[in-house]
């Protein structure tokens, strides 16, 4: 049975393809399924229409596309991290947070799944990051990471509360301790109960 694709089905058709295929899996289930129409004139007006318009949406989303890689392609981004030794971060850069870093700074937003990033980011340094928008839209963007600096009063602030917390637990510790031993003194280790006579 010659049938006309509606929509595309992997490994069979593409939508608008027409081909000829098994009768039984037209009506059993191309056709139910509306993927495909039998082929007569009116189902290839339709086919026709609906390419038309696949195309035009194509070519919208293309050309959005290109405007896009335009916009983008050579801006750079400055991400700041942790350090630890050797300029090695703490933690990695992920295609994530360029992608977070890039609508924040340019407000520009790409999809995280389209930045080529072959694997996380790990030390301080300057990157060519390629954002694979289309098959043949490829525009490169800079991406520069930089050591994250500790403010020193922030610093002084951390040491502090922590010395406050450590200072707190000892003597709390000292405290329970003096109750502890305090009550076993005046019992003299004895329940307070009598003994019968």
């Amino acid at each position: 049975m010659k049938v006309i694709f509606l929509e595309d089905v992997p490994h069979v058709a593409q939508s608008g393809d027409i081909k000829e295929v098994a009768d039984g899996y037209a009506r059993n289930f191309l056709i139910p399924k509306k993927l495909a129409l039998t082929a007569d004139s009116a189902a290839i007006k339709l086919a026709e229409v609906r390419r038309r318009a696949k195309a035009r949406q194509q070519a919208e989303t293309e050309a959005e596309l290109q405007e896009l890689a335009r916009q983008i392609d050579g801006k750079e981004i400055t991400l700041k991290a942790r350090v630890g030794s050797k300029d090695r971060l703490y933690g990695s850069i992920t295609s994530a947070d360029i992608s977070v870093e890039m609508e924040k700074s340019e407000g520009i937003v790409i999809d995280k799944r389209k930045i080529d990033l072959e694997e996380n980011i790990h030390q301080l340094g300057s990157y060519e990051i390629t954002v694979r928008l289309g098959k043949e839209i490829t525009p490169k963007i800079k991406v520069k990471v930089i050591e994250e600096k500790i403010e020193e009063g922030a610093e002084s602030k951390v040491e502090a509360k922590t010395e406050k917390k450590v200072k707190g637990k000892a003597e709390k510790k000292t405290r329970e301790d003096k109750e502890d031993g305090g009550g076993e003194e005046e019992t003299g280790g004895k329940t307070g109960e009598e003994e019968p006579a």
